[in-house]
């Protein structure tokens, strides 16, 4: 007689046998080997081995990594649909000496079941509790490559993770220290012939096109934050009546247990990016998560919330749980090498920026808040803007933007914001605000000088239907270029709008009595000319403190409208962002000793504006006009 055994997951299908085993033996009888016999009856005698309906509570114990050896049978704990763990078999392959680092061992293990041989290593599943028994060992953290056959994972022991439960919070989240490249969180770890890397934490962005998504991509390559999951938001990330974020439901701390998924939050609101792992370890103050850094950043303030796992996809590739974000629960204090820490009930620090887009129609308004971390801000206030500017009905090819607006930064008063992005230049114009918007902004926020948080961030952005391009053609004196100090004369500029009759505007100017006979040009220009000629750019490998960057901001020359300002032949300083002209030459040199010191600059001719005039849009280009003072006037 030929058997015939099928190996099955006796702890889901235990139920299905309605036959005891001892009835199987009295039936089969002799043709039964009396080895065989004696298993299947011994093994009846055994109980049932159902695990338990939720994981152990943390306090339960710790499991030594010393005793630990190949062979031995473990439970994982994990979500794979919904909010609650689901326990998974876990077969101890043995302990990798030093595979996370010098000192730092892995458990390298086996997944067993029906569902995690089905979906392998799941991005989200980093955090996973192992328990041996009811103690604790660690939590699953890595994988092998990314098309391993055998769902075999490396679990980061509890010991290392607990060091960072251990750690002072740090309350005084350092924001304004110079932005610093991101850390490689996709870690490779190698031990022989295999490579382990870090479980993606599967990052979802909410209400973002896939323009936007791409732009993130593109900024975060290489951190392990540009692998976006499927996914949505959560209603409890929009403000109360109030205005605040920072409810912090108490039921939904109560109902975090190891095993469950939580998320951070990068940006919150209207618009929302999350990255999501798992719990390892939670105690009444405080839990541990992931097993390995999100960005290892050290001290970070992040929003810590409860996250549903709406399901779990399988694949080859990049297997990862479809998450949506749930209730804030408290804050993410520590982005650390064997774990992240999530202080429970305390509120995070962010940035709100308010973003409201003008049109033909309704208006657009977004509120959220960013995250304040130097490696991070400028580029979630990068996409977030582009996504505004993008979500708007009258966005088009042929849309030009106005930005304005100011950052407001503790200690200082708000630093105003001017800005233009006409259509028709080679990157989109929707980007092209977003970019310039962001660059300014990062100039205030990354400033080793700075020591004030970023208080909020408001953008007021005019939608424009036309490409807002205006050339300056020609510019003349109408009334001829023979005059005296004191006259006013006429300046009558060609001004050219794209794809439109040119027209002419005429400015008049006042000459200052004080000025001597002879020769004086006058300069018809843009902004952009303008603003060198008054700051010419530092030839310096100095960063712009943030007292120049503030003066400079003020000081900024708006880019739809037309000057004209006299080149007089005095010296002129730039200092820390202030331009002084006319300045008498012992003071001129005065300031020579400071040039290779300080932010100054010191030209031989003075630049001093005279008039201006609106240009309807975007000025490009200048021209220069001759003047011949005749004795006899102003205060001659």
């Amino acid at each position: 007689m030929r058997l015939r055994f099928n190996l099955i997951d006796v702890n889901s299908c235990h139920k299905a046998f309605p036959t005891p085993i001892r009835t199987l033996v009295r039936i089969l009888g002799p043709a039964l080997s009396p080895i065989l016999a004696a298993f299947l009856l011994a093994a009846a005698a055994l109980p049932a081995q159902i695990p338990p309906p939720s994981p152990p509570p943390s306090g339960e114990g710790f499991f030594p990594l010393n005793q630990v050896h190949r062979g031995q049978i473990a439970t994982a704990w994990t979500v794979f649909t919904g909010t609650k763990p689901e326990p998974m078999q876990v077969e101890i392959l043995g302990v990798l000496r030093g595979a996370r680092g010098p000192g730092q061992d892995m458990v390298l293990a086996q997944l067993r079941g029906a569902k995690p041989e089905y979906t392998g290593v799941v991005a989200g599943m980093s955090g996973s509790p192992v328990y041996i028994g009811n103690r604790l060992l660690g939590s699953l953290s890595y994988r092998i490559g990314q098309f391993a056959k055998d769902p075999i994972a490396g679990i980061t022991p509890i010991a290392q993770m607990l060091e960072v439960k251990d750690m002072p919070v740090n309350t005084q989240w350092a924001s304004a220290s110079p932005a610093s490249p991101l850390a490689q969180t996709e870690t490779g770890l190698s031990s022989g012939s295999m490579t382990f890397q870090a479980m993606e934490t599967p990052l979802v962005m909410s209400g973002f096109r896939p323009e936007a998504i791409r732009l993130w991509q593109k900024e975060m390559a290489g951190t392990g934050l540009d692998i976006i999951a499927a996914g949505g938001g959560s209603g409890s990330s929009r403000p109360d009546a109030a205005g605040s974020f920072d409810t912090i439901s108490r039921s939904a701390i109560a109902s975090v247990v190891p095993g469950s998924a939580v998320s951070a939050q990068l940006v919150r609101g209207d618009l929302e990016i999350s990255a999501t792992c798992t719990v390892t370890y939670v105690d009444p103050k405080q839990l541990l998560a992931c097993g390995h850094p999100i960005l290892q950043a050290g001290s970070v303030s992040l929003p810590m919330t409860t996250a549903e796992v709406v399901d779990t996809l399988a694949s080859p590739l990049n297997a990862f749980k479809i998450i949506n974000t749930g209730d804030p629960i408290g804050t993410f204090t520590d982005d650390r090498d064997s774990a992240i820490r999530g202080v429970l009930g305390i509120k995070p620090h962010m940035i709100p920026v308010h973003i409201t887009v003008h049109g033909e129609g309704a208006d657009r308004k977004l509120n959220i808040e960013v995250v304040d971390l130097p490696s991070l801000t400028p580029q979630a206030v990068l996409v977030s803007l582009y996504d505004a500017l993008l979500e708007n009905n009258q966005s088009g090819l042929e849309t030009s933007y106005h930005v304005t607006g100011s950052v407001n930064i503790e200690g200082y008063p708000p630093s105003p914001l001017d800005l233009w992005a006409p259509a028709g230049d080679q990157v989109s114009a929707q980007l092209s605000a977003a970019v310039q918007t962001d660059q300014t902004f990062a100039q205030l926020y990354a400033n080793g000088a700075r020591q004030g948080a970023i208080k909020a961030i408001d953008l007021d952005v005019d939608s424009i239907p036309r490409r807002a391009q205006v050339e300056l053609e020609t510019a003349r004196i109408d009334s001829g270029n023979i005059v005296h100090a004191g006259d006013t004369v006429v300046v009558e500029a060609t001004l050219r709008p794209w794809q439109q009759p040119e027209r002419n505007i005429r400015i008049p100017i006042a000459l200052p009595p004080q000025l001597p006979a002879g020769p004086i040009r006058l300069l018809v220009s843009d902004a952009g000319t303008l603003d060198r000629a008054l700051n010419p750019p530092l030839i310096s490998n100095r960063t712009v403190d943030l007292d120049t960057a503030l003066a400079q901001a003020q000081n900024h020359h708006a880019a739809d409208r037309v000057f004209v300002s006299l080149l007089l032949p005095d010296a002129q300083a730039g200092v820390d962002g202030h331009t002084l002209s006319t300045l008498p030459l012992s003071m001129a040199n005065a300031f020579e000793p400071l040039r290779s010191a300080r932010d100054v600059t010191l030209n031989g001719e003075s630049a001093v504006v005279a008039g201006d005039s609106p240009a309807g849009g975007v000025l490009s280009g200048f021209q220069i006009l001759n003047l011949h003072i005749e004795p006899g006037g102003g205060l001659d």
